[in-house]
């Protein structure tokens, strides 16, 4: 049976929101990893009434409990004194422990205190996991059917701490290893695509099928438990090639890829390149293709085009195309993808015009509108297509940006 952890996050700055609980987030994936399920995270102040409540239901249900943070030398760092409280565990002074804090204060010059010292104390006969990036050193032992481990707070100490002292022991411990892949799906939202899914998501039990929404996009994940990786990923293909199935065209990629480096790896693949040509995304677009390693092999580079003089003067937008249809307009988006490409020399070039809001450019265009076209100097084809991203000046942008890459990326695979 694969074991299950908790996850205890204990400091009332937690709680106020004063800072982001990341450590829950690390180790929630580093247990994935190990093959061990997290079914809850919980968090609770400096508070020993209520830290003490919340280990004794983490006790019911999990096989594993971890808690980050409260292994300062201060007053309200109270986690490892609790613990071993609750479960009748006595903490006692550990040497070399203490060794090592009263070297670190000689070498920058300042006496230890007594506070300090507290830091020192270890559960009785627990096992010690040495802090070479902070102070506080980790600790944990075994309480009846339960493994309690306790971690400093600090990201910074908590997270090589987790990776080089805990998780190796986690993983000799499971006898499942979890692995998860994700399906990447732009151009269709989560309610649809769970729709689609549904049938198949309710028959799975191993691999687990289950969508994500993403920022303008939606991700689907994969996920199973087996003995080894290489078994988990024997599982995993035959539901992704289902999942493809149903869904065609809107899966672009998988885990890491994106639109803009899915768009560039098929450029190579065709030897074919790219430009883009923006006005109301402001050189989004560019942004997205040069942030992946490598894209100057294939993107010949962008114009931002946010005047009309800039239309006319660099792109060689003709005035009475924008006389006659508006600069917002397919018309017009089509002659900036034409003009970038004899800028460049680019094979394909991107057009984007469009009204982000808030404020409107005393046309009767709604706001959210955005044109998008796409040319191809090799052929001579064109497409264009009127898009209404609703309100909210950065999430059109956001969806102007990726439904242009995606034309493109649809383009390329014919």
């Amino acid at each position: 049976m694969p074991l299950n952890c908790e996850i205890i996050a204990v400091g009332t700055e937690l709680l106020l929101g004063g800072i982001a609980n990341t450590n829950a987030r690390d180790i929630s994936q580093g247990l994935a990893e190990a093959g061990i399920h997290c079914y809850y995270h919980t968090t609770v102040g400096d508070n020993p009434a209520r830290l003490r409540g919340a280990l004794l239901a983490a006790q019911k249900r999990a096989d594993i409990i971890i808690t980050t943070g409260g292994l300062g030398p201060t007053y309200d760092d109270i986690t490892k004194q609790v613990v071993c409280e609750t479960f009748g565990i006595p903490l006692e002074l550990h040497g070399e422990t203490w060794a090592r804090i009263t070297g670190y204060f000689d070498k920058i010059g300042r006496p230890a205190t007594e506070n300090n010292r507290r830091q020192a104390l270890i559960p009785k006969g627990g096992e010690v996991f040495a802090n070479d990036w902070g102070t506080a050193p980790g600790c944990g032992f075994r309480a009846g059917d339960t493994h309690i481990f306790m971690l400093p707070g600090p990201p910074k100490e908590c997270r090589p701490m987790f990776e080089q002292r805990l998780l190796p022991l986690l993983k000799a411990m499971s006898p499942e290893t979890i692995v998860s892949r994700q399906l990447r799906v732009f151009g269709m939202g989560e309610s649809s695509a769970e729709d689609k899914l549904r049938p198949l998501m309710e028959r799975l039990i191993n691999p687990t099928l289950a969508p994500y929404a993403k920022e303008g996009e939606v991700a689907l994940r994969v996920t199973a438990s087996a003995p080894s990786e290489e078994e988990a990923l024997r599982l995993i293909a035959p539901v992704e090639e289902e999942v493809k199935a149903l869904l065609g065209g809107v899966v672009y990629g998988t885990d890491d890829d994106s639109l803009a480096s899915v768009t560039l790896e098929l450029l190579r693949r065709e030897g074919a390149s790219l430009a883009a040509a923006e006005s109301c995304t402001g050189g989004i677009i560019a942004s997205r293709l040069t942030g992946v390693p490598g894209a100057s092999e294939v993107f010949m580079g962008g114009v931002v085009a946010y005047t009309r003089e800039m239309k006319v003067n660099v792109l060689g937008v003709p005035e009475d195309v924008m006389d006659t249809h508006g600069v917002v307009s397919q018309e017009v988006a089509l002659a900036m993808a034409r003009g970038v490409c004899a800028v460049t020399g680019a094979s394909l070039g991107l057009g984007v015009t469009g009204l982000a809001g808030p404020d409107g450019d005393g046309s009767p265009v709604p706001i959210g509108i955005v044109c998008i076209a796409l040319y191809d100097s090799r052929d001579g084809t064109q497409t264009a297509q009127t898009r209404n991203f609703g309100d909210g000046r950065e999430r059109v942008r956001l969806m102007a940006s990726m439904t242009a890459l995606d034309m493109a990326r649809r383009k390329l695979l014919g």
